[in-house]
């Protein structure tokens, strides 16, 4: 039986209570999700980001990984609804959405049309193999994903708060998949690799999931924690060089731009648009105040970078000869391996 933590309530009128709280709720998600999910930490480090930096984020993993776990169980953590969808080819857009059904009115006896929501009325969305599906189907998430609203039949309808969409995409089956067009990639803040477990995590994972234990969880935060958290995100401060930095490196992805470097002129087709810089700097905000700090850091924007733009950057066919990618190219930007 799961035990609720106690009630915290939370207000952007003191941050220096919420800074710590955010920190305390950091180390304690990740506590909570290490009892199901072993290993794979910074893939929960850019979840926790994503989530109080209110971006969706698209996982590259093979099958068998925990993926799907790894964000149901994020959400029984912070007490938030949660919906998977499997993409098929045969997926439609009101499967996602939902759809007007006609029925009776037992007040006047006439007919009318009611909306019965779809599986995207919920807090954490997993889109399973998104690239599975058509480009029509796909579409439909992208007014949700930048609007946080559903249109259906002429009508409006808001979706709930917060409202996050945890895609996936298998990196070894490509038969009949559909490649995502670049304006849904651009909607995701974070493309991650999610990777093999280490051979300890693995043998935990041997142990514990061919036996019947399994402790429970607890709720580490209220949805009032969630959203003034995610307010404290935006409202906190950024320094000059961390806006400069942001700004550089994306500039730098772009090969018609002055300040690339001769890699990116000889290598990139396009380069990433200004809403990169946008999740670079919200994404350093939120790893910055997940670790207790009032700002972010020249080192937070660069420690994002590859997550942020390795899917903004289209490579050309000099590139793939010679087995230079994105990941590759940004390595080259921040001064990091790849």
């Amino acid at each position: 039986m799961q035990t609720p933590a106690e009630p915290t309530p939370a207000s952007i009128d003191d941050p220096a209570r919420l800074l710590a709280r955010a920190r305390e709720a950091s180390e304690a998600v990740r506590a909570q999700i290490g009892k199901r999910v072993f290993g794979q930490h910074d893939v929960v480090e850019h979840l926790l980001i994503a989530l109080f930096a209110r971006g969706h984020t698209l996982m590259m993993g093979v099958p068998g990984l925990a993926k799907t776990l790894l964000v149901s169980t994020l959400a029984e953590v912070l007490d938030l609804s949660f919906n998977r969808i499997q993409f098929t080819p045969d997926l439609m857009p009101s499967d996602i959405t939902g759809t007007d059904i006609l029925e009776d009115d037992p007040d006047t006896g006439r007919r009318r049309f009611s909306f019965v929501k779809g599986p995207i009325f919920t807090n954490l969305l997993l889109a399973d193999e998104i690239n599975r599906t058509p480009p029509k189907t796909q579409a439909a998430l992208l007014q949700a994903m930048q609007e946080q609203i559903v249109t259906v039949g002429g009508r409006t309808y808001k979706l709930p708060r917060p409202f996050l969409v945890f895609a996936t995409q298998n990196p070894i089956e490509q038969e009949g998949t559909y490649p995502l067009p670049e304006a849904q990639l651009d909607r995701f803040m974070f493309h991650v690799r999610v990777d093999y477990p280490s051979l300890e995590d693995e043998m935990k994972i041997a142990r514990l999931t061919t036996s019947d234990a399994e402790e429970p969880l607890r709720h580490v935060l209220s949805p009032d924690d969630i959203a003034a958290l995610q307010q404290l995100v935006r409202h906190a401060e950024v320094t000059d060089p961390v806006v400069e930095e942001a700004v550089r490196l994306t500039r730098a992805t772009r090969p018609s731009d002055d300040t690339a470097p001769e890699m990116v002129k000889r290598f990139v087709t396009y380069g990433a648009g200004p809403r990169a810089t946008r999740f670079l700097i919200l994404g350093a905000k939120a790893r910055a105040i997940l670790a207790g700090y009032e700002t972010p850091s020249v080192d937070d924007v660069r420690a994002l970078a590859p997550s942020v733009l390795r899917h903004r950057i289209l490579v050309n066919f000099h590139a793939e000869a010679e087995g230079v990618d994105s990941d590759a190219i940004v390595a080259a930007l921040t001064g990091r391996s790849a």
